[in-house]
């Protein structure tokens, strides 16, 4: 298997390598794995990362326990390096960033209506993988992140199978508050952030996660995501503030709380508690406005394959990202047309796309390239994208995620109680 580190890196002028990889491939390009590390939670193990190399960032940054897919955002890490969290695209022997290529490229990769709007790739998907939960915490809206010149973070998780044959220590997430909470028993919360467990906690709920199915979370809700390995597309920023303390016995600095508030409010309890949407977090049907199941785009079994929607549903009456996942059943091919551009990760499985090698490897090295992760241009996915499945006896399976407003006929919030498929 090749190398990252065997590739030359370009830095400019990659124009001409991007279209020539179009032309090439129907409008696809390959991207290398995209490890992050995180220096306060321990790492799931089932990233297929091989386990010589959870720790190849080195101790001090923590271990590996997040891969992200046709990422244009830098990771929001202490100590990170240069291109963390940034997807290399790879070229033959060359390879250059993602966010090189849009921002060279613009509307020929991403389309008009997202180039024109955000100027760049705006959003992102990663795997998520801890081997226990992680603080309760909320992502600060668009308005909250940009008084420290940042973005906001809405989010939503699919739990794929395929990646959860274990469930780790708990996979259970806290979601929300408890209808009738105050703000004032937050506030004691974080008043008592040095005085022991702060007790958050016990102010909310807890879900069972299932694989197969997910959630939709947006800012400034509160959730200590569980220890199922979690697909995650969301807006392109990586702000957070932690509400809770103490997490199986680890301490949670205040600095992970505060992190992404302005400086001068850093102290200031209400502002903190403030930052909180309380209806969203102290909703009463809160499961219904957030769950999700998956939802077939059509009846398409008898023809061997079957695409879902996974992530659908709006936020405060946007769009801002979707997901699908599409099985081929073993021999079968099928040409499959999108309304925009996406990232694409095989989960299972060995064929082809477009005729380009694709399979779900069974064990990765730190600096291994695979061929299990592309991203397809609006104009390769509008013209038909082409899988066949190569085994005769396993699926082919494969998540893709798209940006914001472009799929218009993705079904609502609690559609999956009518899926007749």
């Amino acid at each position: 298997m090749n190398h990252v580190t065997s590739l030359k890196t370009i830095s400019s002028n990659v124009r001409p390598l991007v279209e020539a990889q179009l032309q090439a491939t129907g409008g696809l390009l390959r991207l290398a794995p995209c490890w992050v590390p995180r220096s306060f939670l321990q790492p799931g193990k089932r990233l297929k990362l091989h386990p010589d190399d959870l720790y190849a960032f080195g101790l001090h940054r923590g271990g590996i326990d997040e891969r992200w897919f046709a990422s244009t955002t830098p990771a929001a890490n202490d100590n990170r390096t240069e291109d963390e969290g940034l997807s290399y695209v790879v070229a033959g022997n060359e390879r250059f960033t993602l966010q090189q290529a849009v921002a060279e490229c613009g509307a020929s990769l991403i389309g008009e209506s997202i180039w024109n709007k955000y100027n760049k790739w705006p959003v992102y998907s990663k795997f998520f993988d801890n081997m226990g939960p992680i603080p309760h915490h909320m992502h600060q809206s668009a308005a909250q992140a940009k008084l420290v010149g940042q973005e906001g973070k809405p989010e939503s998780y699919y739990f794929p199978p395929q990646h959860n044959n274990v469930g780790n220590n708990f996979p259970y997430t806290f979601m929300g508050l408890e209808p009738g909470t105050t703000k004032e028993q937050v506030r004691d919360c974080i008043a008592n952030w040095n005085k022991g467990d702060n007790g958050i906690l016990d102010l909310s709920r807890a879900y069972r996660l299932k694989p197969g199915t997910g959630w939709l979370i947006p800012p400034c809700v509160l959730h200590a995501p569980g220890s199922l390995c979690t697909y995650e597309p969301q807006w392109g920023s990586d702000v957070f503030g932690m509400y809770q303390n103490l997490v199986e016995g680890r301490y949670v600095p205040w600095d992970l709380l505060v992190k992404d508030m302005p400086a001068e409010k850093r102290n200031d309890v209400d502002f903190i508690v403030d930052q909180l949407d309380w209806e969203g977090n102290v909703d009463p049907n809160f499961k219904d406005n957030h769950y999700l199941e998956p939802v077939p785009v059509a009846d398409t079994r008898s023809e061997g394959y079957v695409d879902r929607w996974i992530v659908y549903g709006r936020i405060k009456q946007e769009q801002l990202f979707t997901a699908k996942e599409l099985t081929v059943e073993p021999g079968v091919k099928c040409t499959i047309r999108d309304n925009g551009a996406y990232g694409l990760i095989c989960v299972q499985g060995v064929g082809k796309i477009n005729g380009q090698p694709l399979n779900s490897p069974k064990l990765i090295r730190f600096t291994e390239l695979t061929e299990d992760e592309y991203f397809a241009t609006e104009a390769g996915a509008k013209a038909g994208v082409t899988f066949e499945n190569l085994s005769e006896t396993e699926p082919l399976v494969v998540l893709r995620y798209f940006g914001p407003e472009v799929n218009p006929d993705a079904p609502v919030m609690g559609a999956y109680r009518n899926n007749t498929f």
